[in-house]
């Protein structure tokens, strides 16, 4: 059974931590964790991303997505909700 892995993303971030969120979903995409990452609406100021990924790679996307953060200076951006 599919495990989903859920980020909250900011609405409003200026363009070059934009392209670091794209740059994220897709390294998601390429790395093989998901095929589809599905996008809603939270509220006025962030969205929900979430994405089934298969148990055996549900740590290692979470671990993923949390390096990818810190290393992108993504913190007030991209929050890691499912762990």
């Amino acid at each position: 059974m599919d495990k989903t892995i859920k980020i909250r993303v900011k609405k409003e971030i200026d363009n070059s931590n934009e392209l670091k969120v794209l740059k994220l979903k897709g390294c998601l995409i390429t790395k093989g964790y998901t095929e589809i990452i599905h996008i809603a609406d939270e509220n006025e100021d962030f969205y929900y991303n979430s994405f089934s990924s298969s148990p055996a790679h549900k740590k290692e996307a979470e671990d993923f997505i949390l390096d990818y953060i810190s290393i992108h200076n993504l913190t007030d951006t991209i929050t890691l909700l499912s762990i």
